[in-house]
């Protein structure tokens, strides 16, 4: 088969079993469970940028979503995103910290490792591994689909039994036809982030001004007395794995789509120029940090959504309120929503609820299954649950867990010859109780909210996977 772009014949790359686009934490650790899992099966990761992680190494560099809220967490996450973290801890690159805001436990850790630990890993598992690739067309061909790629060599196509859409866009859906919400439709879009990143912080200092607390305090009086415009009054500032640097979640850009080059682009405009307010209050305002300045801004703006795939089950905000705990529950999640708004006074700032009793829910498999998908599987922040779940289950743990329920659903699919909306889920469920995956409300642990990973936490038996 021969597909023609501009009268020009697209040369075929590959025949795949299972065909992961996006190499996110989603994308990641799909193709990683799906490689693992499916010994004799060709598995490929692509990925539009130059390195893996998206969010995970371009824009942050915290796991949140592994600990419920509190005094006594509970451990919700638990497989290969666990052994993601083992591999960061195994040269001292990582540590647990406490969320200014309270969405729980934090993990830690230096992005740039990050980005090869992601590297070191899809490789050992003998993943074909294409970068600086971008999916721009899709086409049904028979029982496999024909994707069509462009990088530096030009046009290209794979064609695979089994699609894994970890874009973060829901790209491949959008092209193969699925319908989706776009965010912004019903409910204003979450607002988009900047991360950027300060060095020479006398962090001894700040904490005995006040550390969190007088830094709230310091920005809401820069916001009232219009000393600095910065976009809100809330945001953090925390700790890095690198001496006497600290990275941000301060930057709000709200009211514009990150579908439109157009709109995005002054989006990544308007984000760079907000960095630059912040860093002038930083020096201005805040007792520690006169002699800091940005050494870095995330590679791209920070996106929490765009579209949201329907799947066969939508999460909505009442399911993850419930506390409920469905029978084809393939993950679990214990944080909060929180929703990065724009409010009706044009404010910006972050509304919270935290999910009651237990402070955990289960999320059904139906959430990473397109409606009507035979072979394809959605993970990440493209999922399908409604706006208000959606800000509760994000989190890159969860999404981590989506790509690794999804890659092992892959190799069941073809192994079984099941479709993926009508997947045998006591058979998935057992595989991913085997990897380690936690699908039932854990006991709580030790307190993990002071003094990082090696420092009276629960970290060597809780993230030792054998």
């Amino acid at each position: 088969m021969t597909t023609i772009i501009n009268h020009v014949a697209v040369p075929l790359l590959a025949e795949v079993d299972v065909l992961v686009i996006g190499a996110g934490s989603a994308g990641c650790v799909a193709a990683l469970a799906a490689a693992e899992r499916g010994q004799g099966l060709s598995v490929m990761l692509v990925e539009r940028y130059g390195f893996p992680g998206g969010t995970s190494t371009q824009m942050l560099d915290t796991f949140y979503g592994f600990f419920t809220p509190g005094e006594t967490p509970r451990k919700v996450v638990g497989g290969w995103p666990d052994r993601v973290v083992n591999e960061l801890d195994k040269t001292g690159n990582i540590f647990l910290r406490p969320n200014t805001y309270g969405a729980g436990t934090g993990v830690n850790y230096n992005p740039e490792r990050l980005k090869l630990v992601w590297d070191q890993l899809i490789q050992q598992q003998g993943i074909r591994y294409l970068l600086h690739t971008t999916l721009i067309d899709v086409n049904s061909a028979g029982e496999r689909y024909s994707c069509v790629f462009w990088n530096k060599g030009g046009f290209c196509k794979v064609l695979a039994r089994r699609v894994i859409d970890a874009s973060g866009d829901a790209d491949f859906c959008h092209l193969a036809g699925f319908a989706y919400e776009r965010a912004g439709e019903h409910e204003p879009a979450q607002s988009m982030t900047t991360t950027f990143r300060m060095s020479n912080v006398d962090l001894d200092e700040y904490e005995r001004a006040g550390g969190k607390k007088m830094l709230v305090r310091a920005m809401q009086e820069a916001v009232d007395s219009g000393h600095h415009p910065l976009p809100r009054k809330e945001g953090s500032a925390h700790e890095m794995n690198a001496k006497m640097c600290i990275s941000t979640v301060a930057v709000k850009v709200a009211g514009l789509s990150a579908l439109n080059a157009e709109t995005l682009t002054q989006a990544e405009i308007e984000g760079r120029r907000q960095a630059f307010v912040y860093e002038d209050f930083f020096r201005d305002d805040v007792p520690g940090y006169q002699e800091s300045n940005i050494i870095g801004l995330s590679h791209q703006i920070g996106v929490r959504e765009t579209r949201r795939v329907y799947g066969e089950h939508r999460l909505t905000k009442d399911e993850c309120l419930a506390g409920l705990l469905p029978n084809d529950r393939i993950f679990l999640c214990g944080a909060p929503i929180e929703d990065h708004r724009q409010g009706a006074d044009g404010s910006s700032e972050t509304y919270w609820e935290y999910i009651p009793g237990a402070g955990v829910y289960g999320v059904p498999y139906g959430t990473i299954v397109p409606k009507g998908s035979q072979t394809v599987w959605v993970v990440g922040r493209c999922f399908s649950a409604t706006h208000d779940a959606h800000a509760s289950c994000r989190s890159m743990a969860q999404t981590m867990s989506m790509g690794q329920a999804a890659g092992l659903a892959a190799v069941q699919s073809l192994r079984n010859d099941e479709p993926a909306n009508a997947i045998a889920i006591k058979q998935l469920q057992e595989d991913l109780l085997q990897l380690g995956a936690v699908l039932d409300v854990p006991d709580a642990v030790a307190d993990t909210s002071r003094n990082g990973w090696r420092h009276n936490v629960p970290a060597r038996h809780i993230y030792n996977v054998a």
